[in-house]
């Protein structure tokens, strides 16, 4: 047994996990540029105050399941790891004045995010997520540029099934008459009520209909819908969402009690599910409009729409799929020698063609020339570059495994007969 662990709730990323995240990363940045989102960086921590202010004091993740950092110091602010990055992206257009850029401001991120969760498949407590975020474009369109590129994301990763939950939950012009209404429904229904829900009867009565006690089930069921006491501007704004959606080809369906777990979200709300899998621990990602966080942490009224999709949770769907894990790319070349013990000569020649931009690996064991070539055929190597005594002329053997030909190479025509191979993909 080892002497230690990683932390409980979280994994070593190991390289064939690692790949397959990276693949994902890569997609993500790829759409990020061709839908015209811009990379950001926020730091892994912030002052406490932003999430709670932002996310709300009263949700989940910041009563339950916050990384709060104990200061080493007598420093008077309190820090927190970043449980999701919308809050911390909206920080950085405040305090970088990006309200006095060409609105709306595109912003992405890719990065882990932290919540003292309970450990189980698909939530750790070290997770990582693809975000983006569109600041200052308070209409429809955006709304459903938003949920289309996340739709688009799941296509490209590998994952055709996945449908889109859609709900609006109102403003603060409509959303208070609702609540009214809301909380006067289950205070008919308090003895029935988890002790939990009794809770947030009293503080966030909204979060009933996101409750994850089996128990709520039925009485959320026939609570009262927010879609019949949206107001004009609300309705409006959905129906235009609706419209745009149909016009890109994006199925949906509405689900009147999706309202996100978080107290930012205004108007549209959104989930991505795989058909069929729509509990309330199976949503691959998620978002919503926001168009009152810029204001709650200091920042002039200004609307936003964003998303957050769990990577973790791609990569535990494409397994269950059965789609292929994502492999390392194999090393163009492998270097190995004749002679077992001239790892000077083998080093040499692969920091030459490293230096080309390829990728090739040397042999640097003391082993036997039938060895190394097994081993290189095992990495999937395309060439095995043989070191012999023709080096003294300035020569070296090309092997192609694939092919099983072999030619004599001059040393200075190497990296270009290998980049010749890489870019054509045919056989020396």
């Amino acid at each position: 047994m080892p002497s230690f662990r990683a932390p409980r709730g979280t994994r070593d990323l190991l390289p064939e996990v690692r790949v397959g995240l990276s693949r994902l990363e890569s997609i993500a940045r790829s759409l990020s540029v061709r839908y015209g989102y811009r990379e950001i960086e926020t730091p892994l921590f912030e002052q406490t105050a932003v999430f709670e202010r932002g996310i709300g004091e009263v949700t989940d993740v910041v009563e339950k399941e916050l990384f709060r950092i104990a200061p080493r110091t007598e420093e008077s602010e309190s820090w927190a790891l970043r449980p999701e990055a919308t809050a911390g992206v909206v920080r950085a257009y405040i305090q970088a004045g990006m309200h006095t850029w060409p609105q709306p401001v595109k912003l992405m991120l890719t990065g882990p995010m932290f919540r003292y969760d309970r450990p189980q498949a698909g939530r750790y407590r070290q997770f990582w997520q693809w975000n983006c975020e569109a600041i200052g474009d308070p209409g429809p369109a955006v709304d459903a540029e938003m949920i289309e590129l996340g739709w688009r994301f799941y296509a490209e990763a590998g994952l055709t099934d996945v449908q889109v939950l859609l709900n609006s939950i109102g403003d603060a012009a409509c959303r208070p008459a609702y609540l009214a209404t809301l909380v006067a429904y289950f205070r008919g229904h308090e003895d029935e009520l988890p002790e939990l829900e009794r809770r947030r009867l009293e503080t966030n009565p909204l979060r009933l209909l996101d409750s994850k006690d089996p128990a709520m089930k039925a009485l959320v069921a026939a609570a009262p819908k927010i879609s019949a006491g949206l107001c004009e501007a609300c309705e409006s704004h959905f129906a235009a969402v609706r419209a745009h959606l149909d016009a890109l080809g994006v199925a949906y369906r509405i689900s009147p009690t999706l309202v996100r777990g978080l107290d930012y979200y205004a108007r549209t709300a959104f989930e991505y599910y795989r058909q069929g899998a729509e509990g309330q621990q199976q949503a691959l990602g998620g978002g919503g409009r926001y168009d009152g966080l810029v204001e709650s942490l200091g920042g002039r009224p200004t609307p936003g729409i964003g998303f957050a999709l769990g990577l973790d949770r791609v990569l535990l769907a494409l397994a269950e799929t059965g789609v292929a894990p994502q492999r390392e790319a194999p090393p163009l070349a492998v270097i190995v020698g004749a002679d077992p013990a001239d790892t000077v000569a083998r080093l040499r020649v692969a920091s030459l063609l490293r230096a080309e931009g390829l990728a090739v690996r040397a042999e640097l064991a003391p082993r036997k020339l039938s060895r190394q070539l097994e081993t290189a055929s095992r990495d999937h190597a395309h060439f095995a570059v043989i070191i012999g005594d023709e080096l003294a002329d300035g020569h070296v053997q090309l092997k192609d495994l694939d092919a099983g030909t072999q030619r004599l190479v001059p040393l200075a025509e190497l990296a270009h007969e290998l980049t010749r191979a890489a870019a054509s993909h045919h056989h020396g």
